[in-house]
């Protein structure tokens, strides 16, 4: 079982690393972060708490496509679309 979390875990952290790309305050930023964050809690063996920590991962990703969906967006909004009121 242990395994199997291992690499789950391996696989979140290079989806986050590949999101981190993109990241608005630079991708070394994210990246600093992110392994600061999987350093902390490099000794955890509680399996419970290991799917706790990888869901959060995941509700992380998620919420990074959503900005950056949204930064799209906006961006194509503003080429099509002007703000001139009458």
């Amino acid at each position: 079982m242990a395994n199997s979390l291992r690499g789950e875990v391996i696989k979140l952290y290079k989806n986050l690393l590949y999101l981190g790309r993109e990241y608005p305050k630079g991708a070394d930023y994210f990246r600093s972060r992110l392994k600061a964050a999987f350093l902390k809690n490099k000794d955890e063996t509680d399996p419970e708490k290991i799917k706790q920590l990888i869901a959060r991962g995941e509700f992380v990703i998620k919420e990074l496509e959503a900005l950056y969906f949204l930064r799209k967006y906006r961006a194509m909004k503003q080429r099509y679309y002007t703000d001139d009121k009458p």
